[in-house]
């Protein structure tokens, strides 16, 4: 048999080891997990606080289809003073408990090159908002009424952020910042999300 020529077998190799490297080009997976602050429209802007992370599944370097779940919260508590018909102060305590989910997917645009520092990405997600709400009224010493709701509704995110590489298991997500339109109990919200934490991949 005879021998194949010198630069056959060079260009055999050559793109064997080009298509090793290909594997190795881009980034497959990522993990964020980080904490999350929005910024819930209700004719102004209430601050909630709470947790966001999401998984991407990159298809190319430059592409990847990404799902997204965050979690935030609001408590507050607050007392009003009022005059009965008989002079007397009745003191009315307010206690709510509020809580805002979104579950999202789309797709994210980033370049996932292993070997890239800074890494801008952007995304549009959409899926569902989830909220509920929890009163709790007392009136001086009387028992306490409860009153809960809960409305799911249309939600999307779109925007974007930078992550910076602390090493090849890990990025740092400076930040992240999305704008979120939120649709429950009929009412539009313009709300806005932020965020900053871990990437895994």
């Amino acid at each position: 048999m005879k021998k194949l020529p010198a630069s056959l077998c060079l260009a055999i190799a050559a793109v064997i080891c080009v298509s090793g490297q290909t594997t190795d080009e881009y980034n497959k997976n990522e993990v964020f997990v980080g904490y999350s602050n929005q910024q819930v429209d209700r004719g102004n802007y209430a601050n909630f606080n709470g947790v966001e992370s999401s998984y991407v599944r990159n298809v190319s370097r430059y592409f990847g289809v990404k799902g997204d779940i965050s979690a935030t919260y609001r408590n507050d508590d607050f007392e009003d003073r009022l005059q009965g018909s008989n002079g007397t102060a009745i003191t009315v305590r307010t206690e709510s408990k509020e809580s805002l989910y979104n579950f999202l997917g789309g797709v994210q645009v980033k370049d996932n090159a292993s070997k890239k520092r800074f890494k801008p990405f952007g995304h549009a997600l959409a899926g569902v908002a989830h909220y509920r709400v929890k009163f709790k009224n007392s009136f001086n010493n009387a028992p306490s009424i409860d009153i809960n709701s809960t409305s799911t509704g249309f939600a999307a995110a779109i925007g974007g952020g930078l992550d910076i590489k602390i090493n090849n298991r890990f990025d740092f997500r400076a930040i992240q910042a999305d704008y979120n339109p939120v649709r429950v109990n009929g009412y539009w919200g313009n709300n806005f999300r932020f965020g900053i934490g871990l990437v895994i991949k």
